[in-house]
Order: structure tokens, then C-alpha cells, then sequence
């Protein structure tokens, strides 16, 4: 423990503290404008715009780390600095936090700077922020004009179809609507579906995030009803329709719909927000099996989430006893994985050294999880936490696991007094391999997951990923029954691929030959071919060919490319297709003039763009006060 330094008299640890909580708000500022630009961007429907916005936001983070760092060492020399001139720098940070709204990740980002300069010896909460310094609890933007975290609306004024459209209109979108009246007739009649009859208490409201949640071709409107102590949660999505204008396109009012609108398999929301934990904390109000590190995430502050997860796996480590594993399955010949049974995650390291038919180097590996990091993910390819220099008490590893390390990744671990660090460690949520799933799973269970994997690698080609290795232990199936991809190491962008067509065989001989007659250059591909590893199981092969037939069609995949090198982009539904107004309540729509959607169309001929979502209705309240049904539209 270094001494507590008696007296914040380094002027150069208060200018260096400054410097980096300016750098810091440079990237926050950077991180606001691209929210509000995306408004714009779902405007005017530029939804390659809108893919390019996530991108340069994800990457703009480290940008301004490199930036306040080689400000730090060239105006202070601070990789010579001595320990209490760097602890003042920290003490005097936590002063300039005071009156911030947005200290949880101003001490990240405070972090993030201080790890690229100083030895892993200082990392502790003497000199970085291990645990945080400054409270969140009831921050408020007080700036003038700022919008509040969420707006609360009562209806004994104007009841409930009124105030549902002022809650619309409120966002001030520049896009009329089809037709709104419709559309908040839907969202309550949808409401009574769920809930049934609702008879409202004294203290019934309805509470908003002042801010559209933007992601793909969608603004989510999220909220809460509050009725009594009962607290019930929605999500309105709003999409375009037709040529010109918006409509409300479902209303989601079950946590497990919600749950997986915010799963890690999802890229993230473009969302403006003045007082980042405040959003999450009502989050957290409707999805209360949701982690702070988890809904950080999801709102684009990834690099909060991971620091919130690094706390929660200490704690965690702190609070049990197991030891960490080889994780079962299938072994890789890229990725040592291994696991702690206790903790729903994975760790993969990067081998030192590729066995045949492999020709990948490290650098290259890395560059597919960037890639994965930095593209529309669409709720099929697992999102992976990236960290360096990670301590683990060697005593909660395995000796297997110990013996495994030092055989097949010796560069990656070292040994410090009673640890053993990792020097480069990918984290991903746990899944059932699907391997094992379609192994050991009734007839039902396999259909399910031969539909799920098939829908899973269509949406991801029309997303212009080409998996690579499509074998089933390289995807796994989550606990909402989902099938994602987790292994990055052969993925490539399908504009990169050459789709090819098997060519007629010239002779018996070539039939018959194990190795291809015919040439095949490195980014070829052969869709034809896939039915040999993947249909050796006949239950896996009946429910296949029935679902998936086209799957080995190289039609199918040309189309795509050809389409995506148009600058087509598909819709994706985080939601069940048939959930749609426009499918559920298609009386309403059908006197429309003009021409819908081409979505609808999308969603209603392939289950391949829909994700289906399970949960329970919530039970009707019986209390008798103020009926919700006052001055609903027809």
C-alpha cells in the first residue's frame, strides 16, 4: 500500500487530471453527436449511414484514449512520474467528478488512459479506479433546455389513446405517420390482449425515456405503466411504411421479449443520453435480470459495461470456490477455452501455434473479432469482451487447465507471486454447444435447432458475413432458445467470396475422387458441398431438407451478394414476425391506399428475418378506479 499523499499540492497531478476528463469529454461529446445524427439518418431511411455511425462510434473510443495518452506523455512526461504525484492525479480527478453526469465512465475512460502508461503493479485502487469513487445515485441534467431522463404522463385529463400519441409525438420525429390514430388503437388493443381489462389505481402513469433507442431501421419508443405496485414495461418500435411515411410497428410488453431486444447478441442502441446511469437504471426497472455491465453495454457504453463486468468477476471470484476448467465440447484448433462453472461466461485465448488444415495467423484472428465487434450483429454472432493483463488466482485453476495453458499458449501467461496472468483474453456469454444440443435433444428440440441454425446463417449472409467454419459446435443456443454464432476465426465479408457452382464431373473417377477434380482458389465457395458435414445425422438431415432445403442452393447465396454489393440493405426483427400490427391486426391496415412496406412482406413470406420471443402475460389488475379505456380512438 502506497502512503496517502497528505497534501494535493502537485500542480502537474491536477493539470494531468484535467486533461484526461477533457479527453473524456471530447469522446462523451463524440458519443452524444452520433446518437442525434442517427435520428437523421432514420429519417431519411440511410441505413448504410446508420451501420457506418456504430462503426465510427465503437472505434472513436480508443481513438481519444491514444489521444489524451500521448497528451499526458508529452506535456508531462507521465510515464516518469513518480507513484504519489500519480495518486494525486487520481485524487484530484475525483474532485473535477463532483458535479459530472457521467463519473462512472469518466473513471473508466480515467482508467483506460492511466493501464496504456502505468505497470501492472499500479493497478490497484490506489491508482486506477478498481472500485468507483463517485455515486450515480440521483444525478440530474440540469443544463438549460436538457431533457429530463424520462417523461411521466397521467391520463385523468385526456385518458389513454391521447396521451399514447403525445408520448409519440413528443420526440418531435420530422416524419408524419401513416396514421397514428390507428396505430395507438393497436397498441392498446394489444395492451388488453396482455393484460386484460385494466382498471387504473390513483397513482396510474406512464413514464418514457425521453429518447428513441435507434438501431437498424428501427426507433424504440421504451417505457413503463405504473399501476399500483404493479410495474408493466413496453417497447414501441417504430419503422417506415410505404414511401413517406412512420408507423408503430408492434408493442412488446413481456420482459422475455425485452430481454432478448437487449441480448449481448445484438449490436448496440445509438442513444442519446445526458445521465448514462440514470437510463440504465430504468432499464433496469424492466428487465431486473439484466446487469448494469449488460444494459452499459447494450446502450453503447461497451466500454463501461466492461469495466462493470471485470468488478462483477472479481466479486464473483471473491464469493466462490470452484475452480476454472477446460470447457466441454469439441476442442478448437484456433481458441483454448476454458470455463468457471459457477460463472455464466467463456474464456478463449488465441493458441500460440495453428495445426494443419489452419493457415491464420494471431493478428489476423484479431482482426475477425474487430470485425465482429464493429458490424450490425442482428442478434446471431455473440459479442466478445477484450481484455489484457487479466490476474487469476492460480489456485482456482484446474491443473489440466494449467498444463493446457502452458502447452498450447505458453506466450500468453506469465506467473506473478500467487497468479497467473493472461496477457490477451476474449469473454463470451456461456451457450449450449449446438452440437450437443442436436446430439442430445428430443426429435422437437432438433427441429428446433435445425431451424434456428438455418435462419441464424441466412440472416448473417444477408448481412454480407460468411461464416467460414458453418460446422454446429461453432454456434450455440442460448437461453432463449436462439442459435448464435461465437467462432470468429474463417469468418469474411460474403462480397469477398466467390459462389460457385460444383462442376459437372468429367468421369467416374471424379465422382468417386476424395479431393475436388476442379480448381479452387482461396476465396471460393461451394454451397453444394455443405450437405457432407452437416447432414450426417438423419433426424438433422429430415428436419433440414424440409426447412432449409435452398440452404445449398449457391443461388441463394449469389442473390444476396449480388444485392448487398447494390447497396440493398433487409430488415431485421428482434421480435416475432406474426407480433407485427400490420400481420396481427391486418383489418385495420387493409383500407391503406398506397403501397406498404416491403418489409411487411419480409415478414410475413420468411421466418428467416423474425426471431420469435417466449414469455408469460402479465395477470390482469382487478382494482376499480380509473378505466384506461377513456376516449380511446376507434
Amino acid at each position: 500500500m502506497y502512503p496517502f499523499p497528505k497534501l494535493l499540492s502537485s500542480q502537474i497531478g491536477f493539470d494531468a487530471a484535467q486533461t484526461i476528463l477533457d479527453g473524456f469529454d471530447r469522446h462523451y461529446r463524440i458519443f452524444g453527436e452520433a446518437a442525434l445524427n442517427a435520428m437523421q439518418v432514420f429519417e431519411r431511411r440511410d441505413w448504410l449511414g446508420m451501420q457506418r455511425l456504430s462503426r465510427e462510434r465503437i472505434a472513436s473510443y480508443d481513438e481519444r484514449v491514444r489521444e489524451c495518452t500521448h497528451a499526458l506523455v508529452d506535456k508531462y512526461d507521465a510515464e516518469n512520474l513518480d507513484s504519489e504525484i500519480w495518486q494525486q492525479i487520481k485524487l484530484h480527478f475525483i474532485g473535477l467528478l463532483i458535479h459530472h453526469r457521467q463519473p462512472e465512465c469518466a473513471e473508466t475512460f480515467f482508467n483506460s488512459v492511466c493501464c496504456r502508461i502505468l505497470h501492472r503493479s499500479y493497478f490497484n485502487n490506489d491508482f486506477i479506479f478498481v472500485r468507483p469513487a463517485v455515486s450515480t445515485e440521483y444525478i440530474e441534467n440540469d443544463e438549460p433546455a436538457a431533457k429530463p431522463t424520462y417523461r411521466a404522463y397521467y391520463l385523468e385529463r385526456d385518458g389513454l389513446s391521447p396521451t399514447l400519441e403525445r408520448v409519440i409525438t413528443n420526440f418531435q420525429l420530422d416524419l408524419p405517420f401513416d396514421d397514428l390514430r390507428r396505430d395507438v388503437a393497436c397498441v392498446i388493443q394489444a395492451l388488453h390482449e396482455e393484460y386484460g381489462e385494466i382498471d387504473a389505481k390513483p397513482n396510474f402513469q406512464i413514464h418514457v425515456l425521453s429518447s428513441l433507442y435507434f438501431r437498424n431501421q428501427a426507433a424504440y419508443v421504451i417505457g413503463r405503466i405504473i399501476n399500483g405496485d404493479q410495474v408493466m414495461p413496453f417497447v414501441l418500435p417504430i419503422r417506415h411504411f410505404g414511401q413517406n411515411g412512420l408507423v408503430i410497428d408492434t408493442a412488446l410488453f413481456k420482459r422475455e421479449q425485452l430481454l432478448i431486444l437487449f441480448s449481448f447478441s445484438y449490436s448496440y442502441f445509438l442513444v442519446d443520453m445526458g445521465v448514462p446511469s440514470a437510463h440504465v437504471e430504468f432499464l433496469r426497472t424492466l428487465m431486473p435480470g439484466k446487469s448494469n455491465a449488460e444494459l452499459y453495454t447494450s446502450v453503447g457504453l461497451q466500454k463501461q459495461g466492461k469495466n462493470l463486468f471485470y468488478r462483477d468477476l472479481l466479486h464473483h471470484l471473491s464469493h466462490s470456490s470452484d475452480k476454472f476448467v477446460i470447457a466441454p465440447g469439441i476442442k478448437g484448433m484456433v481458441m483454448l477455452v476454458f470455463t468457471l462453472p459457477s460463472f455464466p461466461y467463456v474464456f478463449k485465448i488465441i493458441k500460440d501455434v495453428f495445426p494443419p488444415p489452419k493457415e491464420t495467423t494471431r493478428e489476423q484472428v484479431e482482426s475477425k473479432y474487430v470485425l465482429v465487434k464493429q458490424h450490425d450483429r442482428l442478434g446471431r454472432m455473440a459479442d466478445t469482451l477484450e481484455y489484457s493483463s487479466v490476474a487469476l488466482p492460480l489456485s482456482r485453476l484446474d491443473n489440466a487447465l494449467i498444463r493446457e495453458l502452458e502447452r498450447d499458449a505458453p506466450s500468453m501467461i506469465e506467473y506473478e507471486d500467487d497468479n497467473i496472468v493472461i496477457r490477451h483474453v476474449y469473454i463470451e456469454r456461456r451457450m449450449i454447444p449446438l452440437n450437443i444440443y442436436l446430439q442430445e435433444g428430443s426429435d422437437a428440440q432438433v427441429e428446433h435447432g435445425i431451424i434456428e441454425y438455418g435462419n441464424a446463417i441466412k440472416e448473417l449472409i444477408s448481412a454480407n458475413i460468411f461464416p467460414g467454419d458453418m460446422l454446429y459446435k461453432n454456434f450455440g443456443v442460448t437461453r432463449h432458445g436462439r442459435v448464435v454464432f461465437y467462432d470468429y476465426d474463417e469468418i469474411e465479408y460474403l462480397t469477398d467470396c466467390n459462389v460457385r457452382r460444383v462442376p459437372v464431373a468429367r468421369n467416374e473417377e471424379d465422382e468417386m475422387s476424395s479431393e475436388p477434380w476442379y480448381a479452387v482458389g482461396p476465396h471460393d465457395i461451394f454451397p453444394q458441398t455443405y450437405d457432407t458435414f452437416l447432414l450426417g445425422d438423419e433426424r438433422v438431415r429430415r428436419h433440414f431438407m424440409r426447412h432449409h432445403a435452398d440452404f445449398f442452393d449457391p443461388g441463394l447465396w449469389q442473390t444476396h451478394k449480388d444485392r448487398i454489393l447494390k447497396g440493398e440493405t433487409l430488415e431485421y426483427f428482434p421480435y416475432d414476425g406474426a407480433l407485427r400490427f400490420v400481420r396481427r391486426y391486418a383489418q385495420q391496415f387493409a383500407g391503406a391506399a398506397h403501397d406498404r412496406s416491403r418489409s411487411a412482406t419480409l415478414a410475413s413470406s420468411s421466418p428467416a428475418f423474425a426471431s420469435s420471443a417466449s414469455g408469460t402475460s402479465g395477470s390482469a389488475t382487478t382494482a376499480s378506479h380509473i378505466n384506461i379505456d377513456t376516449n380511446v380512438h376507434a
